[in-house]
């Protein structure tokens, strides 16, 4: 089974999009950034879920979305990026960690992906280009641009 949890910051307000970038941008683009885990495993829903919360969301500062869909609305777009499989991935080698050293967890993790998700709001959808050259590394990221909603 799969299930992919999007975790944002509930208290942080969207921030000048130029922090990110080598070079500053006109037009006054802002951002939010989350994190998705996309889980395959084998097991109990439950106790994966409840994995899950205990271990990636902090349930007093975060907000914790379910499924497919974008965690956030009203932006022009989103790049999406992750460490290409066979890369080093501190964050993904600590939660096998932990996982590993459960007793009985009730549920079998089979892969764990993990992506960070910057969502644009503002500009003209056409700006893409410049965050995935300043925000992606082609040796070791995979990306995706996701248009926007709004």
């Amino acid at each position: 089974m799969r299930e992919i949890y999007e975790i944002s910051d509930r208290f942080i307000e969207a921030g000048d999009a130029n922090h990110l970038l080598y070079e500053p941008l006109a037009g006054g683009l802002t951002y939010r950034r989350t994190r998705r885990y996309e889980l395959e495993y084998e097991g109990e829903k439950e106790k994966m879920e409840a994995f899950v919360r205990k271990t990636l969301l902090d349930e007093i500062s975060q907000e914790l979305h379910t499924g497919e869909d974008a965690a956030l609305t009203g932006y022009g777009f989103a790049l999406e990026y992750g460490m290409k499989p066979g890369a080093l991935d501190l964050e993904k080698e600590a939660i096998l960690s932990y996982y590993r050293g459960i007793p009985t967890p009730g549920f079998e993790l089979k892969d764990l992906r993990i992506r960070q998700r910057i969502y644009l709001f503002g500009g003209k959808g056409d700006e893409s280009g410049r965050f995935v050259r300043d925000l992606c590394n082609a040796a070791i990221h995979q990306w995706n641009v996701l248009p926007g909603h709004v």
